[in-house]
């Protein structure tokens, strides 16, 4: 069993999936906590925008360290890794207030957005955020 899990953690897809998952998670749950404190004073893109800036870095960071292990260039990748996210982010900014003005709840379309844009990101990831440098100028 150890030697299957060990296996499954070098294949770079079991990585980026796992990783995924717990970004997926992070992110809902910031977007909640946000939502849920402060939406009373706050309007809801407000809260989007704030959670976004917190689950892209913390997404960065677990991206870099665990799944494609790359050393140095952090502003390059951070900024390509905005770059990437930039199509999720702006699916997220137009389909969520689609969503609640059609009755569903913040909690239930930020979820549902979270769920269909992340699995869109990992070639983004793999061939702009961390590849190197000299193969993005290909």
């Amino acid at each position: 069993m150890r030697r299957h899990l060990a296996r499954l953690v070098k294949l770079q897809l079991f990585r980026f999936l796992v990783t995924g998952g717990w970004n997926t998670i992070f992110s809902y749950a910031v977007f909640s906590g946000l939502y849920f404190a402060f939406s009373e004073k706050v309007h809801y893109m407000v809260i989007l925008t704030i959670s976004t800036v917190v689950g892209v870095t913390n997404a960065y960071i677990c991206h870099k360290i665990f799944v494609f292990r790359t050393k140095g260039g952090y502003l390059r990748e951070y900024l390509r890794f905005y770059a990437v996210y930039s199509v999720q982010i702006g699916i997220n900014y137009v389909s969520l207030p689609i969503l609640i003005k059609a009755g569903m709840s913040p909690y239930l379309a930020q979820g549902l957005i979270i769920g269909i844009t992340t699995a869109g990101t990992y070639l983004g990831h793999k061939h702009i955020s961390f590849a190197s440098p000299k193969a993005v100028e290909k």
